[in-house]
């Protein structure tokens, strides 16, 4: 029985990169050895282990078998036969192929420690065109390593646009495709991921409607990149730069979706975009089954950002109507989260990527302003539906006063 750490921690341990989860590979053992050391077993469809002690997972060496359609269509074999070099054959890329024995000593049996030092996302084998979450897989692992220089190998990608195009994307199921790319939005370049997706084809397969956005021109005194689909990754590297959260990522990646819909004879201008983005943005999340609070995030994101962008200049009344829409008595953290998305929205532009955006600070002014102002402290007098209207006014006054204010320090 021997015992090697194998994939991410390997990879990451050569790059110098931080890792937090160990996996193991067990050679030469069968399921009742496990047992009898006392680990606890987990796995499902081969068997895995968790550690006594440390609940690290250790699975026997396995080979695996393509038997049907999607990433669930292996069939697996694991025996005390089984080798290590068997066992990694089967694994994506050969920066993730290699093992290392308790003593430290690195077996790398498919030029993983090369790849490393060229910077390439190179498949192990063929097989790799076997499974279809591989095409995501490798799209998030650029999302993570591009400030390394990483790139997907030329060979590889051109096995990803092979699985695009077989129909075998559509096998991958709405959560599966919601993890690994909710994963990849919180790469620091998850712009990456899209773009290699799109790269090989996956984008129009499985996010039609952010394929869609490429090739669509925009106003150039407002968008000097012009394109739609360039202005939703520069948006997005933003959410990345600020380290802003997934649900900002998210709605910031699709806040534009109804430039896709406008009609040709319209552009480059997209009036009603935001009305026209709702119905993309609503089938977007109910098709990858996004949890509520991202999807609340998204619709409201796409519907509201221009009146976040013009926020300095709109009437205290539209302006508390709009704090209204946002839930700002119960949901302040949506509030912030919202003015975060505009403020990627706003920057993501070519050349005006570190521009001021003071709506940023007016808004959030605005909403503690009105949070601020309660029903007790209202004269005692004032009872039953007389309290809402009077607290209305209230806050539309002195959203009224912030304004003034406001263009008076301008």
């Amino acid at each position: 029985m021997h015992v090697y750490l194998v994939g991410g921690a390997v990879r990451d341990q050569l790059l110098g990169h931080p890792y937090h989860e160990k996996d193991y590979v067990v050679v030469g053992a069968t399921p009742e050895h496990m047992l009898a050391q006392g680990y606890q077993p987990v796995g499902k469809d081969f068997p895995v282990f968790l550690h006594p002690e440390t609940k690290d997972e250790y699975a026997l060496a396995r080979t695996e078998r393509k038997s049907g359609h999607g990433y669930h269509g292996f069939e697996f074999y694991t025996d005390v036969s089984v080798t290590l070099e068997q066992d990694l054959i089967r694994r994506d890329l050969t920066i993730n192929a290699m093992a290392m024995d308790q003593n430290g000593t690195l077996y790398d049996p498919y030029g993983g420690q090369r790849d490393l030092e060229s910077r390439l996302l190179r498949h192990v084998s063929n097989a790799f065109a076997e499974d279809p979450l591989r095409v995501l897989r490798i799209a998030r692992f650029a999302a993570r390593y591009k400030t390394l220089g990483f790139k997907v190998a030329d060979e590889t990608l051109q096995l990803m646009k092979q699985l695009a195009e077989s129909g075998e994307l559509q096998a991958l199921t709405p959560e599966r495709v919601w993890k690994e790319t909710s994963r990849a939005l919180m790469e620091p370049h998850a712009d990456e991921y899209f773009e290699v997706l799109r790269a090989c084809g996956a984008l129009k397969v499985l996010f039609p409607e952010i394929d869609a956005l490429y090739g669509i021109p925009q106003r150039p005194e407002y968008h000097p990149e012009i394109d739609c689909g360039i202005h939703t990754m520069m948006s997005l590297q933003q959410a990345c730069k600020a380290n802003y959260s997934l649900d900002v990522r998210f709605a910031v990646l699709i806040h534009d979706l109804g430039k896709a819909l406008t009609p040709q004879e319209e552009w480059p201008r997209h009036i009603m975009h935001e009305q026209r983005g709702i119905q993309p943005v609503t089938e977007v999340c109910d098709r990858l089954r996004v949890p509520t609070n991202t999807k609340q995030l998204a619709i409201v994101v796409c519907k509201e950002h221009l009146k976040c962008h013009q926020a300095l200049t709109l009437k205290p009344g539209t302006l508390w109507r709009l704090l209204q829409r946002l839930d700002v008595l119960r949901r302040p953290e949506r509030v912030e989260a919202f003015i975060q998305a505009c403020e990627c929205d706003s920057r993501g532009r070519l050349g005006l990527e570190n521009r001021d955006y003071p709506q940023s600070r007016y808004v959030l002014e605005a909403m503690e302003l009105v949070r601020s102002i309660k029903a007790q402290d209202l004269p005692p007098e004032v009872k039953g539906p007389d309290i809402g209207e009077m607290l209305i006014e209230r806050r539309i006054k002195a959203l009224g006063e912030l304004k003034s204010k406001h263009h008076a320090e301008i």
